[in-house]
């Protein structure tokens, strides 16, 4: 059966939604979950009917998100080191973190290792978008300074993952750039257009509103761009029913034309831009599946984190990974 460790308490809000988290997938897969943390803390939140459905491995340290990334290899004790020790040791398939997520991908880069062919992992997210799926993005924020070669590899990643786990048979791969035409781009991306030509689903340069309007499925970027793209898409979105409740507050019929589209219009809209209905971001390129989530995920979050990480682990995205940078 599939061992998913998760860090109990790495979150802002402390072990509790985790646990629920938890609690909430158990209710709908099956899986060994195996929580990592304040043993005696951990059991005190758990309901007693899961207590002999889940396994947990005491840590008396916690990574706050204000420490160093850096300094997690020193601190063996604390509760991402020895959930990702899990997974190197093959105890656990995955491993999920809502804790400081530099710390959770300096520690899955170094103790799990890296695949063959890769120079640096990519986190990945998805994005809204009008297409039939959503548009995963990478890189979102693990590699700031990029090579060509590292966004060769990002887009041969996301194609993987977009062919296993999202089930895209021949997803289309957009390099992002300031304009569609071959001749667009910086230094960096002219040169990754180049290398990203070998991919069979690679269309060429993206904009940035083609992320959400669904005329690519894989978008390959560095991580300071993606990272910034990511934190103003959340922002955008966030204003964006900011200024609606505050307009509809201002108007009678507004309210009731509101009420009415509340579950059926606003209900679908939310869902869609909800980082809890994914969950968490996937670091690509390391020889086994960590799931990096926000640090306030909410119960529902932590539950499709761990749906993530058991479709990465069923999948077989790794040795596709594998197979198309060996191909080219």
């Amino acid at each position: 059966m599939t061992k998913i460790a998760i860090d109990a308490m790495g979150g802002d809000h402390g072990p509790e939604p985790i646990i629920e988290g938890v609690v909430q997938a158990l209710e709908e897969k099956t899986f060994v979950p195996i929580l990592v943390g304040d043993k005696e803390e951990i059991l005190s939140l758990l309901p007693q009917y899961y207590a002999d459905k889940v396994e947990v491995v005491e840590a008396g340290d916690v990574i706050a998100m204000s420490d160093q990334a850096t300094n997690a290899l020193k601190r063996k004790d604390s509760s991402i080191y020895k959930a990702v020790e899990l997974v190197r040791n093959k105890e656990a398939d995955g491993v999920v973190s809502a804790g400081h997520s530099g710390a959770t991908m300096t520690l899955a880069t170094l103790r799990i290792g890296r695949l063959p062919h890769i120079s640096k992992p990519a986190l990945a997210t998805l994005m809204p978008s009008l297409g039939k799926t959503k548009t995963l993005v990478l890189d979102v924020g693990a590699v700031t300074d990029c090579t060509p070669q590292n966004l060769y590899e990002f887009g041969a990643m996301g194609e993987a993952y977009a062919q296993s786990v999202m089930g895209i048979k021949a997803p289309r791969v957009g390099l992002l750039s300031n304009g569609e035409e071959d001749s667009k781009g910086n230094a960096l991306t002219k040169e990754a257009f180049k290398l990203l030509k070998e991919l069979d689903g690679f269309i060429g340069n993206v904009e940035g509103r083609d992320i959400f309007n669904g005329h690519a499925d894989v978008v390959v970027t560095d991580g300071f761009t993606g990272n910034i793209l990511l934190k103003t898409s959340e922002g955008v979105v966030s204003t964006i029913f900011t200024m609606m409740r505050q307009h509809i507050r201002k108007s009678l019929p507004a309210k009731i034309g509101a009420l009415m589209m509340k579950k059926k219009v606003f209900g679908n809209m939310k869902k869609q831009v909800d980082y809890a209905e994914y969950g968490g971001a996937p670091l690509l390129g390391i020889n086994g599946c960590a799931i990096v989530s926000h640090g306030s995920s909410n119960a529902k979050a932590i539950k499709n984190a761990i749906f993530q990480a058991l479709r990465y682990t069923e999948s077989d995205v790794n040795k596709r990974i594998e197979e198309l940078l060996s191909q080219n």
